[in-house]
């Protein structure tokens, strides 16, 4: 069977990386939300108080500010080592 018509395919190439970014999404979401929780909730009652409050926002902030920076730093590495890879091939 022949697989070129299957990685040929842009509009479907283009859906499965958009499905691919929803479920990194997601995925991310599901982590925060875990460790937030067992990092924050104490108690489960009708009403957070404010210090639960503050934490969830602390958590989440620091959450999204390290997942970024860890995206950042690799994508800095990917470019430095095809930087890299460029110039031992010229």
């Amino acid at each position: 069977m022949d697989n070129q018509g299957v990685t040929a395919d842009p509009q479907l190439q283009q859906f499965i990386e958009i499905e691919s970014q929803k479920q990194r999404f997601q995925q991310l979401v599901h982590q925060m939300t875990e460790v937030c929780w067992e990092k924050c909730m104490d108690k489960p009652g009708p009403k957070l108080d404010s210090r639960t409050e503050v934490c969830f926002v602390n958590c989440v902030e620091r959450f999204i500010d390290t997942s970024q920076f860890i995206l950042n730093r690799l994508e800095q590495t990917q470019r430095s080592r095809g930087t890299f890879s460029e110039t031992m091939t010229d």
